[in-house]
């Protein structure tokens, strides 16, 4: 009897320095890959900050006018510009405008409720 709780005892014992192992083992193979997630992380923030740089170089406006003179584009001249088409395009802004207040206008009187109207012939 006594030799078999010993030995019992000993199993718990036993499976936990087990149990314990396990933990230990999964806890160091976690670590190490979070190290390696945190390496990949950091290089995908360098490699982020490496492209954000490249855009803001090609986007800045002395390249951008150095390329466009290389396909062949010049500065706007004073000529070119048409008077006439910035008057119109006016014109068709403010009558667009004009169109869409009487649109806005019709569907907010729709939207409101109607009040009874009073006919003068009947008493109240």
């Amino acid at each position: 009897m006594r030799l078999a709780l010993i030995l019992g005892c000993g199993f718990i014992l036993a499976g936990g320095f087990v149990y314990a192992g396990i933990q230990h083992f999964t806890a160091l193979r976690l670590g190490y890959q979070t190290e390696k997630l945190r390496a990949q992380l950091d290089n995908a923030r360098e490699d982020q900050r490496r492209l954000m740089l490249e855009r803001e170089t090609a986007s800045s406006p002395a390249r951008l006018e150095r390329a466009a003179r290389q396909l062949g584009m010049q500065p706007l001249q004073a000529n070119q510009i048409d008077p006439l088409k910035a008057v119109a395009t006016q014109a068709t802004a403010k009558s667009l405008a004009a169109k869409d207040k009487q649109i806005e206008t019709r569907t907010s009187a729709k939207l409101k409720p109607d009040k009874p109207k009073l006919d003068p012939r009947k008493p109240r």
